[in-house]
């Protein structure tokens, strides 16, 4: 059974541990701006929004804030909500609430409003696609899950709902919410919910950044190396 490099801080060959820092940091840093720019481009196609940000743009309507602050203040305002579920943020988690918001803002100040179908459908396509990409990207990266993630998982651990259950109250809740508030709600919102997992997933084992191994186990070759402990397949989407 493979053991994670965070066993301990040195190989036995006495180097340092965390030899892939900066490839996980680039991953996260990448992956969080193209989920930011996938979502902006949704966002044009005027044909539905992932589930979180039907809730981002109907209060971006309400107050007249652009929707990139309104996501990294919603962002902010969820990580809270960590405190008495007793959840600990990540790099990921922090970088999360100010990467994503940003570039989402900048995207929409560069890509304008699509006009014809057959654009909209295009940027539509390729926001769920991207966003796929994007999620497996940050995650893969392994700093930690994003504000609305953890607190999913924290209120699973809270409650002992099951994590399919809290996720879905929480997704049909902030849709709803969204909805009323003016927030875009259409095909793009159902083939983001078809779509994301399998892309998600791909993602993740596209992406995925294999650990050294801690110690030579008998018959592991010199140099291997093997995937950090925790599948991706386990992985909970971002967000």
């Amino acid at each position: 059974m493979s053991r994670s490099s965070s066993a301990s801080p040195s190989g036995p060959d006495g180097r340092p541990r965390g030899r892939r820092i900066p490839r996980r940091l680039t991953q996260l840093t990448a992956g969080l701006l193209l989920y930011g720019a996938s979502s902006a481009l949704l966002v044009r196609s005027g044909l539905g929004l992932e589930p979180w940000n039907v809730l981002h743009q109907g209060l971006s309507r309400l107050t007249g804030l652009s929707i990139g602050v309104v996501v990294t203040i919603m962002g902010a305002v969820v990580l809270l909500l960590w405190i008495p579920l007793r959840q600990r943020p990540g790099l990921g988690t922090v970088a999360n609430v100010l990467l994503i918001g940003a570039a989402m803002d900048a995207t929409l100040a560069v890509v304008p409003d699509a006009e014809g179908l057959p654009i909209r459908i295009a940027l539509m396509v390729s926001g769920v696609v991207l966003n796929g990409l994007a999620t497996g990207l940050y995650i893969a990266a392994r700093f930690g899950p994003g504000p609305r993630d953890g607190l999913m998982t924290g209120l699973h651990r809270l409650t002992g709902r099951s994590i399919r259950l809290i996720r879905t109250l929480l997704e049909v809740g902030v849709v709803a919410t969204g909805f009323l508030l003016g927030g875009s709600l259409g095909v793009g919102t159902v083939l983001y919910a078809l779509a994301i997992g399998p892309l998600a997933q791909l993602a993740l084992r596209l992406f995925a950044v294999p650990e050294a191994a801690p110690d030579a186990a008998p018959g592991t070759a010199a140099g291997s190396t093997v995937v950090a402990s925790g599948s991706p397949d386990r992985v909970i989407l971002p967000r």
